[in-house]
């Protein structure tokens, strides 16, 4: 990688890949992301951070999402750490930027919050999620209850100072998250079709039984979940308003 990015271009910030059986289905979380946002390939940059691919400088970046991972932020990886402070120096420069599952808990984590293993252990399929904000521009069209896809076993347990709780579920009152200026945080999938949900849930069926959680329920309560969809869409209208308002020049000579 040379470390350059396009102003013109979102910078998907990969941190892991989708399970084997999963990816050889339906491809990769960068594709998934790519595919919900109407977007080609040359309008993104995708960086492997969990590869220790380079991240560009921050100055050179219109927009970043952070994927999720199988990985846990608790655990506090070189890679992830690395990531965390590129991550406070981007949300600084107040450009779009949006964090899912394990994204969330990292911007959560870069800016002083706390995160940790669920109280109420793992989540997997669809869920019910309320949106306590009906004005804020990512989440408020959900207000005031949305069905997501979700799987998880780590949530942010104390959100970072100044930050804005705009989503809660049943198992995590910090399920959603304004960080203040451009950054937002969504434990949810957005990016996750049902289809995508179901085989998740069959490859981890004997994960779950482990568990106690039988996979049948899961994969009978399954519902399609276009608000993910929404979501992804209107952060790509908040990418296209905010960069036409960026200094080129003085991103260009930036280090």
């Amino acid at each position: 990688m040379d470390g350059t990015a396009h102003l013109d271009q979102l910078l998907i910030i990969k941190t892991g890949s989708a399970v084997s059986e999963v990816r050889n289905r339906h491809g990769d979380f960068d594709c998934w992301f790519r595919q919900a946002m109407n977007l080609a390939e040359d309008q993104c940059r995708v960086v492997s951070v969990h590869d220790d691919q380079d991240l560009p400088s921050p100055h050179m970046v219109a927009a970043a999402l952070v994927t999720g991972s199988p990985a846990m932020v608790s655990h506090r990886a070189d890679w992830s750490e690395r990531t965390a402070a590129w991550l406070r120096g981007f949300h600084a420069l107040d450009r779009p930027l949006l964090g899912v599952c394990y994204g969330h808990q990292l911007i959560a984590h870069a800016l002083g919050g706390k995160v940790g293993p669920n109280p109420c252990g793992r989540r997997m399929g669809t869920c019910k999620i309320d949106i306590l904000d009906a004005d804020d521009p990512l989440l408020g069209p959900c207000h005031p209850v949305e069905r997501f896809q979700l799987t998880h076993v780590e949530v942010v347990l104390e959100p970072p100072p100044g930050a804005r709780i705009i989503a809660r579920a049943d198992h995590d009152p910090h399920h959603g998250l304004h960080f203040g200026k451009r950054s937002w945080g969504v434990q949810f999938h957005p990016e996750f079709d049902r289809e995508i949900m179901a085989a998740y849930i069959q490859s981890r069926a004997s994960v779950l039984a482990g568990e106690g959680i039988a996979a049948q329920p899961l994969l009978d309560a399954l519902d399609a979940s276009p608000g993910g969809q929404s979501v992804l869409v209107r952060f790509c209208r908040m990418i296209d308003a905010a960069r036409r308002s960026y200094p080129i020049d003085e991103a260009a000579s930036s280090p």
